[in-house]
């Protein structure tokens, strides 16, 4: 195995997935550098962290030997792209790694998809991520930039999990015949873009989910099970007050197939299912 650690990861939007990623780097003599909007996040652990915009990317990025794009598209496309593309093609770092989502294959009606189905979005929030995409492969496709893109499930993990709502009796079991998503645990992100980071492969194109497509209120039903609670009542979808950011969720139902990182990259996932993951969360707590 390639000796990688003491290396440099310039983490462009440290957010969530990307902090987890820096818990697992850090102890093998990394040193994370990361931008935030917020000075409220300037104290993330194992991180140099810097305001963006309002800091020059340029120093940071000729100091980065590997770079993660975390940020999400707007409908004017990727924020870091148009300043760090130039600069990135001039410091050819030796890894890149873009955080997409699987919401790029848009609805499936419950049938599965890998990373060979072409990309369709159905949502805006999914056709900015497939652009975001590919105005990044047509930068590496130039330049000649190890690239790898990363489509992830939803997903979940410490701080982010159903039990704050169950307990104040606020989680609701939506329910949409045939509706499915997949999931992802933080911290089997976190492995998987470690163990990209050991075997590159410039170009590659990984989903990154766990073995157990789901209906949501499975997993509302299981937390409220776990916690001893009441399992919160069936509400049908045509009947749910939702947001129009969590109606667009459920626009699309797909099965994510997780087959590439555990070939490619030899991943076992630590949460196969949204079970062991609960579970976890729950005796973390």
């Amino acid at each position: 195995m390639p000796d990688i650690s003491g290396k440099t990861l310039l983490s462009l939007g440290h957010g969530y997935s990307a902090r987890a990623l820096a818990a697992r780097l850090a102890p093998e003599g990394w040193h994370i550098i990361g931008t935030t909007r917020g000075a409220e996040k300037l104290d993330a652990p194992h991180a140099e962290m810097h305001i963006w915009p309002g800091t020059d990317l340029g120093p940071l990025v000729a100091r980065a030997s590997h770079v993660l794009l975390n940020a999400g598209p707007t409908d004017e496309g990727d924020p870091f792209l148009p300043e760090v593309g130039g600069m990135l093609a001039q410091s050819r770092p030796e890894w890149i790694g873009y955080l997409s989502t699987t919401g790029v294959y848009g609805d499936h009606a419950g049938g599965w998809v890998d990373e060979q189905t072409p990309v369709a979005p159905s949502t805006r929030r999914g056709e900015l991520r497939a652009q975001a995409e590919a105005s990044w492969q047509a930068l590496a496709a130039t330049h000649a930039l190890p690239l790898h893109i990363f489509r992830l499930a939803g997903i979940y993990g410490p701080g982010r999990g159903p039990f704050a709502k169950v307990r104040a009796g606020k989680a609701r079991r939506i329910i949409k015949p045939g509706q499915v998503f997949s999931r992802i645990h933080v911290e089997d992100i976190a492995q998987v873009l470690a163990a990209s980071i050991v075997r590159p492969d410039p170009g590659a194109i990984y989903n990154l989910c766990d073995d157990d497509p789901a209906p949501p209120q499975d997993v509302i039903e299981h937390a409220a099970q776990l916690l001893g609670m009441p399992v919160p009542p069936a509400i049908p979808f045509e009947q749910a007050e939702l947001s129009p950011m969590a109606r667009s969720f459920y626009a699309e139902s797909k099965r994510v197939r997780n087959d590439r990182i555990k070939r490619d990259l030899g991943i076992e996932l630590l949460y196969p299912t949204y079970r062991e993951g609960l579970r976890e969360l729950l005796e973390r707590e």
